[in-house]
């Protein structure tokens, strides 16, 4: 299999998620030690997940995660669980990110990616079907 696939007992993939999302207001409170914590609680949420973090960045007032995911998660219940844990923990450990109603808005931004493109796959698709068109019209002979 091509580079980058994950093998499971029972299938191969890649589940690769762009997220992006904001704290509520999208205020700028993503620095200092904030901007730390928040990375390190990101990347253990996401290895207790059994996924990886492929690139992540937190600027002051948004976060993009780029994730290989597992097909038994869906990107609602990974990004869920992420975001809830980091708000969770992060206004636990920083009283002033109390003053806020939550850490994060219930939005978020999902894009899916992968090795081949929409094009590559739509021509394997329609390749199969004419080879097995291909095939039946032999048989029929």
């Amino acid at each position: 299999m091509t580079k980058g696939y994950q093998h499971e007992n029972t299938c191969v993939h890649m589940m690769m998620y762009h997220f992006i999302w904001i704290p509520k207001r999208r205020k700028k409170i993503l620095i200092g030690k904030i901007k730390i914590r928040v990375v390190q609680l990101i990347k253990k949420k996401v290895q207790q997940l059994n996924c990886d973090v492929i690139q992540l960045e937190v600027m002051p007032d948004h976060i993009h995660l780029f994730i290989a995911g597992k097909p038994t998660i869906s990107p609602n219940n990974l990004i869920g669980q992420i975001k809830g844990y980091t708000s969770r923990m992060m206004r636990k450990e920083f009283p002033e990110l109390l003053k806020l109603p939550s850490l994060w808005t219930r939005s978020y931004w999902v894009s899916t990616a992968g090795n081949v493109s929409q094009a590559v796959i739509r021509k394997y698709i329609q390749e199969q079907t004419n080879a097995k068109n291909k095939h039946n019209s032999t048989k029929a002979k």
